[in-house]
């Protein structure tokens, strides 16, 4: 939350120009990759920075910045001097500052455990969240700073309500999951997300803070938190975890009048009754997101509930109504960003609507265009999205087979066995696995019998 003397960075925001929060968060991602640098960067960051709460990054940000903008100073960025803020000068704002710091060393936390594998990623979210007197959250879990620990104890209830330092904590573990499920699937994650999900409920639990504003980020927090748990579920096959997570997100939204967590929980709950075979479900459930999203002011989010809706008509079987989605959907998307697009949807972009598209047209039949859709998908898609590059290739491969391009949609199974050591999710193995058994009758082509051998033997070592 921006202190009462945080000035807004107007220089940092003209830098930013058309582009909305997380695109911007992206191409500041991009920039790190270029210089061996690791940042953690999302719209929340800069939407922290544009509003002057962090008045100087720190190094890590300090270097990607200068190098997207070269020739121009921190100074030019709108940012003040190192020493004003962590210097003698800053005593006299030691309680911004104090923020501040806290700030940059979450986002220094993120930045350094980016650089983690597999492994070490889950051994920290398996620390969770600790408590530290009252319902006191430490960040620990998640690689989010603190100090480590082996134990998980309950927060315990007690007549203070959670703060800022809760608050934060919550946001910055919906902030890491959103990561590690973006850098590796959901797999390996999921059942030690669930852990800072009962602690953040166990903060609601513990009272509502005095603030009204602490109060919203808290209620909010934690459904966002509800609804990335339920996809760690959903992606890993878990759906009955995840209808219940994701109902669990619909009521806490509802319970705090939160319009853009409801959309949130809608439009996951109608994938997930779309891939649960619900397809009636999904199109009422993406109806009710659009309805709950109409005066957010954010035309991405109703494009992608759009596609949701379309997803579900196309699973019916009912073209007319899918191609009517689908046409509304790319005339919300082309209204452009809006600062008004939540933070997570930082993973729609062009590819997501070509490969949600790319659906349709499969379910409807029409494996040719799916197949073209699919393509640009994978072109198109930005490959700090590891999970989703596979998937998307995968539905290639799934297209490509069914089309009648047997070696094209080798081809791309090959690239999605590749991604298998780094991305684990259920739903690409099942995928994987379903174009497998399309390609067998195929398996005298050359291509085709490596891409099976291999595959087989990627399913007899796992």
């Amino acid at each position: 939350m921006a202190s009462s003397r945080a000035v807004p960075n107007l220089a940092f925001r003209r830098l930013r120009g058309r582009r909305s929060p997380g695109e911007f968060a992206a191409a500041v991602r991009r920039a790190a990759r270029e210089i061996g640098e690791q940042v953690a960067c999302d719209a929340r960051y800069i939407g922290r920075v544009e509003a002057g709460e962090i008045r100087c990054p720190n190094y890590a940000y300090e270097r990607v910045f200068l190098h997207m903008f070269p020739g121009l100073a921190l100074k030019d960025l709108g940012f003040c001097p190192r020493e004003h803020v962590r210097g003698r000068a800053a005593r006299a704002t030691a309680t911004t500052t104090v923020r501040e710091n806290r700030a940059n060393r979450v986002d220094t936390a993120n930045s350094r455990s980016d650089t983690s594998d597999t492994n070490e990623e889950s051994d920290v979210l398996r620390r969770a969240f600790m408590t530290s007197g009252p319902v006191t959250v430490v960040a620990a879990s998640l690689g989010l700073g603190g100090t480590a620990a082996v134990a998980v104890p309950p927060p315990r209830r007690s007549p203070r309500p959670a703060g800022d330092a809760e608050v934060i904590a919550v946001e910055a573990a919906v902030r890491r999951i959103r990561l590690l499920d973006d850098r590796h699937g959901a797999d390996g994650i999921y059942r030690q997300a669930a852990q800072p999900l009962r602690a953040a409920h166990a903060l609601l639990d513990s009272g509502t803070p005095a603030r009204r504003s602490t109060a919203d980020r808290l209620y909010a927090g934690a459904g966002e938190l509800s609804i990335s748990v339920g996809w760690l579920a959903h992606d890993s096959g878990r759906f009955d975890d995840a209808r219940s997570h994701y109902a669990e997100a619909l009521a806490t939204a509802r319970m705090a009048n939160d319009p853009g967590v409801e959309a949130h929980a809608f439009a996951n709950t109608s994938f997930l009754a779309k891939d649960s075979g619900r397809y009636r479900e999904a199109v009422r459930t993406a109806q009710a997101g659009r309805r709950a999203a109409r005066h957010l002011a954010s035309p991405r989010l109703l494009s992608l509930l759009c596609l949701r809706e379309a997803a579900g008509w196309a699973k019916l079987g009912d073209r007319t109504n899918c191609e009517q989605s689908l046409c509304r959907a790319h005339g919300l998307f082309d209204r452009g960003p809006s600062d008004a697009d939540p933070e997570w949807m930082s993973f729609f972009g062009e590819p997501e609507l070509e490969s949600q598209e790319a659906l349709c047209h499969a379910a409807l039949g029409d494996w040719s265009r799916a197949a073209r859709h699919a393509h640009r998908a994978t072109a198109l898609q930005d490959p700090h999205f590891a999970r989703n590059l596979a998937l998307y290739r995968v539905e290639l491969a799934t297209d490509l087979a069914r089309a009648g391009a047997p070696d094209e949609a080798a081809a791309a199974g090959q690239q999605v066995l590749d991604a298998l050591d780094v991305v684990q999710s259920s739903r690409i193995h099942t995928r994987l696995a379903a174009t497998a058994r399309v390609l067998l009758p195929q398996r005298r082509l050359p291509e085709v019998g490596a891409f099976l051998d291999r595959h087989a033997s990627t399913n007899v070592r796992a």
